[in-house]
């Protein structure tokens, strides 16, 4: 798919240094469109640059308002107001609830849910609710089912297809649509620390974890960055206009 056949011209990942946002960049950009990637590791960020002249790093928390409001900016500066926003910076941790310190909660509620309501309206602010624009969260199948031991994320994760909705609903009049993919399990360096987190804590080798793991999708096997990416292009398709308020599994049919 190229530039041609989306609606959207200029885009904003955050959490674009590694994994799913990367490869949300790599995709975005080979279609012909210009995207600022954002996060905290500037490093990671320059690196994934590095490969395509449509892309760009900013250095951002999605915690705070105030530095997200300045990653609205500089895009608005360099390249007008985006019409693609990708709230797709996470973080989990495990635990079973018992052992949930309420700082482990926070900081889940604050990247994963927060961060969503930061970067959706702060880039609602200065966009023209007249022009095709897309919201996009990367939520999770977490945010679609229960899953033990990472209380906080589910919570978290709800609380964005919830927010999905709401917005859909308010902005449904106009021609920005909102919607949130929901992957499960995905092969990224997330996923492989959650393999060693399991391996270290339960003293099955990390082949065992991560065979435990895929067996949870239908499928047996993990979702790739590249089928969330493709999810990304069908929605910014000049044809999903009508598509808005979904949380869409990209999950090998698990339910």
């Amino acid at each position: 798919m190229m530039a041609g056949d989306l609606a959207i011209q200029t885009a904003i990942v955050t959490g674009g240094g590694s994994g799913v946002g990367a490869e949300l960049a790599r995709t975005l950009a080979a279609a012909g469109v210009t995207v600022f990637i954002a996060g905290r590791r500037m490093a990671q960020l320059e690196k994934v640059a590095a490969e395509s002249a449509l892309v760009f790093p900013v250095a951002v928390d999605v915690t705070d308002q105030a530095s997200v409001e300045g990653l609205i900016q500089t895009v608005v500066k360099q390249a007008g107001a985006p019409d693609l926003v990708i709230a797709n910076a996470g973080m989990a941790e495990s635990a079973p609830f018992d052992r949930t310190t309420l700082d482990v909660w926070q900081k889940n509620m604050d990247v994963n849910l927060t961060g969503t309501f930061h970067t959706f309206q702060q880039a609602l602010r200065v966009m023209d609710v007249a022009k095709p624009a897309r919201l996009i969260a990367i939520a999770s199948t977490a945010g679609l089912k229960g899953y033990g031991y990472v209380a906080p994320y589910c919570a978290a994760k709800h609380g964005v297809v919830g927010l999905v909705r709401a917005l859909a609903a308010e902005f449904a009049s106009s021609a920005i649509t909102v919607n949130a993919i929901c992957p499960g399990f995905t092969d990224t360096p997330m996923l492989a620390q959650s393999i060693a987190n399991i391996a270290q804590k339960t003293g099955m080798s990390e082949d065992a974890a991560r065979a435990s793991l895929a067996k949870i999708n239908p499928q047996n096997r993990f979702i790739t960055p590249r089928e969330i990416a493709a999810t990304v292009l069908w929605l910014c398709s000049e044809h999903a206009g009508s598509i808005t308020g979904q949380a869409i599994s990209v999950s090998g049919g698990e339910i």
